[in-house]
């Protein structure tokens, strides 16, 4: 089976569903007739894209509930309203992301005069607090609340989002590297753990692709032209171009589906070849 028809009338929960890669899962989703339940810490954010979901023709059904992926709490409200209306998960994709400026060196390298402004030095310790709670606490504790049924009745898929950071950090962002890295453990650990009971747990590595968190480190705001940082990246990938949102999709569904019903604990790169090349 590869046509991800087993797919059909799974109900999804997914995080950070109203941003650019959220809401292109929740399309693919949509696309694949899943139900799909998109929790969003602005609820009329979420109600936005759901209701931009459900005028798709292709869609199924798409609604919003309002989550903070970092408060116990809120995953709790959302997991009990969840229950009411649609039992048990069958399927959660934390998605919920982003880097902070407050965590982004000034300078890419501290230079032979060893001048410190701009540098790991200048950090806001608050902004890396900030990128970790986002990424990784809002990757942990989200499974830890929603996942539960999921495990009881045996059967089940967890879908985390990665980075290409998570591999080889880059420069300037310490944090989000730092968190995206922890995911990557995260997803292999957990894909040990929930194995026996039914449950596999991947992730994908988008490569790059412009995203609202990105967009001031790798286009000129008054230009629009790319920085010198965005012409190092699409130097250094090979098929030369930054990612579209859509080409996560393929994999993300291949993922989520009985066609890798003998697949855990994987980070799939999406990256049009950044992984693979030297430089030279």
């Amino acid at each position: 089976m590869n046509d991800f028809s087993d797919l059909r009338g799974k109900v999804a929960a997914i995080t950070g569903g109203s941003g650019i890669i959220g809401m292109t899962l929740v399309k693919g989703l949509c696309s694949a007739g899943v139900k799909v339940i998109i929790l969003d810490l602005k609820p009329e954010r979420g109600a936005a894209t759901a209701a931009e979901m459900a005028a798709r023709p292709d869609c199924g059904l798409a609604v919003s509930l309002g989550a903070d992926v970092t408060d116990r709490e809120s995953l709790i409200r959302a997991r009990d309203q969840i229950r009411e209306r649609f039992g048990s998960l069958d399927i959660l994709i934390n998605c919920a992301g982003g880097n902070k400026a407050s965590a982004t060196t000034k300078k890419e390298i501290i230079g032979k005069d060893r001048d410190l402004a701009g540098s790991f030095f200048e950090l806001d310790i608050e902004g890396f607090d900030g990128v970790f709670d986002l990424n990784f606490k809002g990757t942990v504790l989200p499974t830890m609340i929603l996942a539960e049924d999921m495990v009881k009745k045996g059967s089940g898929a967890i879908l985390n989002i990665s980075s290409m950071n998570a591999y080889r950090p880059l420069t300037k962002i310490p944090a989000y590297s730092a968190a995206k890295a922890a995911i990557n453990n995260f997803t292999q650990w957990l894909a040990v753990h929930f194995a026996p009971a039914g449950v596999r747990v991947n992730a994908i590595a988008p490569g790059f692709l412009l995203t609202n968190q990105n967009r001031f480190l790798l286009t000129d705001e008054q230009t629009g032209e790319m920085t010198p940082r965005g012409k190092k990246i699409i130097s250094a990938t090979p098929m030369g171009r930054y990612a579209e949102p859509e080409e996560l999709i393929g994999t993300m569904l291949y993922l989520l589906s009985e066609t890798s019903s003998f697949v855990t604990g994987v980070v799939i790169p999406i990256d049009g070849g950044f992984s693979a090349y030297s430089g030279v």
